[in-house]
């Protein structure tokens, strides 16, 4: 008893907790998906989007000081809750105990009303007097009133000690009653506490995700911005292309120190990597050894060559009208993907996949498919030479899982890493693509992926994504842009509301509102804010290939960003086109 009312102080100490109950959400009337909808202008949309934005400061700052404490709480009740089972558990034991006592007892209770008996009929028949009339010396006497007494004495033990079990036993089960009791109480408040708090975070963290969403349908327009910028760079994403990028490490600007951030590969990384499928044939591999580098798949499986396949000069499936139909093998033959003097190997295995491609995009030829490198890159001329040979050689061939085509994906420069569908924002995760480390040795530095790395050979292995109509056409930066864009992530952060005027300076603003330069966003963000910077480096995770953090030294001092923040900034702010175009990016200093 006295451990169940030790837990009555903590429930009490806890309920006490519980009291503060954080304030639920006030919810912004203005900032809803109807008014969002509703707005005509880019001025009243930034407008919404202010009001979005406190309420989500508000809200954040309301939850903040309550939230560890909630979050405590539901660990104090699930410990809690853990220990009321422990004693239900004593209970429980403590009700078998006493039911085996009882079962005992009844065996006492039988032998001490049997002493009382003959208690009470020797105390009528065994009287001293009567012993010396009738027996015929003292010495018999003393000896018969002895051994009467200590059997008499030995029942009154059996009697009183059976009393003793008696009353025991009782006050057992009274105090076993009163902690059911107490206990079912505990229970019952306990969970109802829980629930309570649980539902609290729930909302808060429910409200939290709204306003979040909503802010994220007014940037939405950054994103387009940035999607359009990215498509202005012409990244090759199939190697049989030219053009790209230009290595300028070696390319002297005019000025000193220079910062140009580098990024390795093109953004699409899922599935077969081109240049390094080639890396691997060169290697000594064969197809089938490179096929399942990249991809998981059961097997092969032959389709019907003469399968028809239609070509429409859209960019993206079933787009567009057909300009072209033939039979599957046709099709192949007029894939321009991968350049025809690479490894026989890598050739092969680029057949299989763009003919599992094909036959996954377009239903088994249902629909139709775009001659450009958004599906696969196509002409109406055949190939030959090498290419066509491969072609041959797979005749029909195409890699299933579960009896089906898979989606086989591909790309002209991973980087050294591949991802699976899931890793990319807004695809959805496959079976048939997996993550993996492209690479003959493990990978420990930047040095071991210029080493190693399979798809090292390509000139989009490494680059500095962009370039200006100055400074001899680089993607060079001087200290003081660089300060400008760690400025923009440190005002946005400060006050989110301003980020439709953190573009790039040098274009029309997206959102139809003013941009501000650099001295203006230095303005706004007052003290901390950089003139310029002295050195820049970053972090990164080697088994997956992306940068996690970037950090920044200059005259305001050091800052550290997440590499994802800070890729997504500098996109929007960096001048002409200069971009960083994938997950793993380094940063080049001279």
């Amino acid at each position: 008893m006295k451990k169940v009312v030790q837990f009555l102080s903590i429930a009490l100490l806890l309920y006490s907790i519980v009291g503060f109950v954080a304030p639920r959400p006030v919810f912004a009337v203005e900032c809803d998906p109807s008014t969002i909808q509703a707005a005509n202008n880019d001025s009243l949309l930034n407008d919404i989007n202010k009001v979005c934005q406190e309420a989500l400061q508000s809200m954040e700052k309301a939850v903040k000081p309550h939230r560890d404490e909630l979050r405590k709480m539901e660990a104090a009740i699930r410990a809690f809750q853990a220990r009321i089972k422990t004693l239900e558990a004593n209970v429980a034991k403590k009700t078998i105990e006493i039911a085996i006592g009882e079962k005992e007892l009844e065996g006492f209770l039988s032998i001490a009303s049997s002493k009382i008996r003959h208690f009470y009929i020797r105390s009528f028949t065994t009287h001293p007097i009567a012993l010396f009339l009738s027996s015929a010396n003292i010495g018999s006497v003393l000896r018969t009133i002895g051994y009467q007494q200590a059997v008499i004495n030995e029942d009154k033990k059996v009697i009183a000690q059976t009393a003793l079990s008696v009353k025991e036993l009782e006050d057992k089960k009274k105090a076993l009653e009163g902690e059911k009791a107490t206990l079912a109480i505990l229970k019952a408040d306990t969970d109802r506490r829980a629930v309570s708090v649980r539902k609290l975070v729930a909302d808060a963290d429910a409200y939290q995700s709204k306003l979040q969403s909503l802010i994220a349908q007014i940037s939405s327009r950054q994103q387009e911005f940035l999607g359009e910028k990215l498509a202005g760079l012409n990244i090759p994403r199939s190697a049989g292309l030219m053009g790209g990028c230009v290595d300028d490490r070696p390319i002297d600007p005019g000025f000193s120190p220079r910062f140009a951030m580098f990024t390795f590969g093109v953004p699409n990384r899922v599935g077969m990597n081109q240049w390094g499928a080639k890396g691997r044939a060169d290697a000594g591999q064969g197809y089938d050894q490179i096929l399942h580098a990249y991809y998981t798949f059961d097997g092969y499986q032959n389709f019907d060559t003469n399968l028809q396949i239609k070509v429409n000069n859209g960019n993206s499936i079933n787009n567009g009208n057909i300009i072209w139909s033939g039979s599957l093998e046709d099709y192949m033959k007029r894939i321009y993907e991968v350049p025809v003097g690479w490894p026989i190997d890598s050739l092969r295995a680029q057949a299989v996949a763009a003919r599992s491609y094909v036959l996954a995009a377009t239903n088994n030829g249902s629909g139709s498919i775009c001659a450009n490198q958004w599906c696969q890159v196509f002409q109406t001329n055949p190939k030959g030479g090498t290419w066509e040979q491969a072609v041959n050689d797979t005749a029909g061939k195409v890699m299933v899982q579960g009896g089906n085509p898979i989606k086989a994906w591909y790309s002209s420069t991973h980087g050294g890493y591949v991802f699976s569908s899931g890793d990319l924002q807004g695809w959805s995760s496959t079976p048939w693509t997996k993550r993996a480390i492209d690479a003959s040795s493990s990978i420990n530095s930047f040095s071991d992926l210029f080493s190693s790395a399979f798809d090292r050979g390509s000139p989009w292995f490494y680059c500095d994504w962009g370039s200006r109509a100055s400074y001899k056409k680089t993607a060079w930066l001087k200290p003081e842009e660089l300060a400008d864009i760690v400025n923009v992530i440190l005002l946005a952060r400060q006050d989110s509301s301003t980020r439709e005027h953190l573009y790039q300076p040098d274009k029309p603003n997206p959102a139809g509102t003013d941009t501000w330069d650099a001295g203006r966003v230095k303005s706004e963000l007052g003290s901390g804010a950089f003139n310029n910077i002295s050195d820049l480096s970053v972090d990164w995770d080697r088994g997956t290939g992306r940068t996690t953090q970037v950090h920044v030294s200059g005259d305001a001092g050091s800052r550290d960003f997440d590499g994802a923040e800070f890729r997504n900034f500098f996109n929007l702010r960096a001048p002409a086109n200069i971009q960083i175009v994938g997950p793993l990016f380094n940063v080049e200093k001279r």
